[in-house]
């Protein structure tokens, strides 16, 4: 994609028109993309290629508006972040503070967590920081003898909220500039997905191994069902939305984990809420069963990438 001197990469003349002209393949255009964020000698070429367009006169202005409105003095150039990446806008920022200055690492910190999504920034989180802390509170304060079972029912669900939260018109407002930029579409829902798996798997397994056993499976048996249901919810949001995918792959697990305790004696509950936890997640054969859904539906996932490219449901 891109040639050498004697100190870094460099990108073609050519490739550096077709961008431009918007006729540079998306994968391409994804790895020039990222290539100029540290290279302020090809940032410079791709935002003068972009001014001989015609789109040129019109991101000059969206520059030049922005600058004005920025906070702080006059003539700033830092990009705000979470903005779509736009030659214009991102240039001059690394242009001025270089590879090796600091600011560049601080923007891409704040891209990042913009990036994680609002699961991670907003209610989401706390209320994953809640469930971690009610169990073992509900074990060992109130004597609830089956508070692994209940976690690990529940556990699955999280990730899939999450994520439901995470992507879509709900959470962005800018939803259908940035699913047809680069950067957004399921690239975005990939990396706020990552995001939502970092910080709840870690955390709900730990909270599982700090309660008894109690006849429930072993803490980190949900990992699997977990990761499934968030990449079915992905494949099926691009068929019926986030929100109403997590409905169907958090619904459907809750129903096949629950409606048997529903049925059973108050007493008797917690037992049948074990066992029907085992048949879902213990033994080599559900593992498997769990990881060949996985593998189904990132494919299927896969295949759906380009609806990703398009503004998906409410």
């Amino acid at each position: 994609m891109t040639h050498r001197d004697s100190h870094q990469w460099h990108a073609p003349d050519d490739q550096v028109t077709r961008y431009a002209e918007g006729t540079l393949p998306e994968p391409d255009a994804w790895s020039l993309e990222k290539h100029v964020e540290d290279c302020a000698r090809c940032a410079s070429r791709v935002s003068a290629a972009v001014r001989g367009t015609a789109a040129g006169p019109v991101l000059a202005a969206v520059r030049a508006a922005v600058l004005e409105s920025a906070p702080g003095a006059a003539g700033a150039t830092e990009p705000v972040p979470g903005r779509t990446w736009a030659p214009e806008l991102a240039v001059p920022a690394r242009t001025a503070a270089g590879p090796a200055g600091g600011r560049p690492v601080v923007s891409r910190l704040a891209r990042l967590l913009w990036a994680a999504g609002p699961a991670v920034r907003g209610a989401w989180l706390p209320a994953v920081l809640g469930v971690a802390v009610a169990a073992p509170a509900l074990s060992y304060g109130a004597g609830f003898p089956g508070t692994r079972a209940l976690l690990l029912a529940i556990a699955p669900v999280v990730p899939v909220a999450g994520v439901a939260l995470s992507y879509g018109p709900h959470a962005d407002p800018l939803h259908e500039v940035t699913a047809a930029t680069s950067g957004g579409g399921l690239r975005l829902a990939l990396t706020r997905t990552v995001a939502v798996l970092a910080v709840s798997l870690p955390l709900l397994t730990l909270t599982g191994l700090l309660l008894p056993a109690s006849g429930a499976p072993a803490a980190a048996a949900w990992l699997l069902p977990g990761l499934a249901l968030a990449l079915a919810s992905l494949a099926l949001a691009s068929l019926i939305g986030c929100r109403a995918a997590a409905g169907v792959t958090g619904g459907g697990w809750l129903c096949a984990v629950l409606a048997p305790v529903a049925v059973t004696p108050g007493g008797a509950a917690t037992l049948r809420l074990a066992e029907q936890l085992s048949r879902c997640l213990d033994g080599v054969a559900a593992q498997s069963s769990w990881a060949v859904a996985a593998v189904l539906s990132a494919t299927l996932l896969t295949a759906r990438r380009p609806a990703y490219d398009r503004p998906l449901r409410p």
